[in-house]
């Protein structure tokens, strides 16, 4: 019975970083074939994404509510379903900043910062299929190591981004809009940090 539990609730934490890494796929071609003429179903798309991410953690808070024994802190089950959850939501917001603000054109410097934002993705999703056995992996730790590395490197880009747009663009406009932009994007990877945060004290507390 126990093992079941652990089974779900381990399962589903991989099921929402799956969707998280989908969401940042769904972000990458549309920042890589630009259309903004055409953003409305890439938002549907990636609104579907966050909407299943959502379910899945409805479904873990609901077996958790009943439950009397759980693999971990309970504490440390919510709050790494509430930061699996950011890390969608992050996402969409993107995608949402740029239909809301009818973005004509990407900006070539975005690009690094998505690529940065995918690979906290994709690492966040290993370290989740690492997560069930955090205690006897061997790759656990680093895993968490390489997304805060990446969670830096995000903040010298967006540092840099930021040096470039108000040292050569001369629109307002376009300033403000960028600005929200690339804060959104740095928060795409302070979102995935968190989540590596969340498992470095699910470690502490359940070893």
């Amino acid at each position: 019975m126990a093992k079941k539990n652990d089974t779900f609730y381990f399962d589903t934490f991989r099921s929402c970083a799956e969707h998280a890494v989908e969401a940042s796929r769904i972000l990458r071609k549309c920042i890589t074939d630009y259309d903004p003429d055409n953003l409305s179903p890439i938002l549907d798309e990636i609104h579907k994404t966050e909407h299943d991410a959502d379910i899945k953690k409805h479904e873990l808070m609901n077996v958790l509510a009943k439950a009397f024994i759980t693999p971990i802190e309970r504490d440390d089950i919510i709050l790494l379903s509430q930061c699996l959850d950011e890390v969608v939501d992050k996402l969409e917001d993107v995608v949402l900043r740029l239909y809301c603000d009818n973005v004509r054109r990407i900006r070539p410097e975005m690009l690094a910062a998505v690529d940065v934002v995918e690979k906290c993705c994709i690492e966040m999703g290993m370290l989740m299929d690492d997560f069930s056995n955090f205690k006897h992996s061997k790759t656990f730790k680093d895993r968490i190591i390489t997304i805060n590395t990446l969670e830096e490197d995000a903040d010298k880009i967006f540092i840099e981004n930021m040096r470039k747009l108000h040292t050569s663009e001369t629109n307002p406009i376009e300033i403000i809009i960028w600005r929200d932009i690339y804060r959104y994007l740095e928060q795409c990877a302070d979102a995935c940090e968190h989540v590596a945060d969340a498992c470095e004290k699910a470690y502490m507390n359940n070893t």
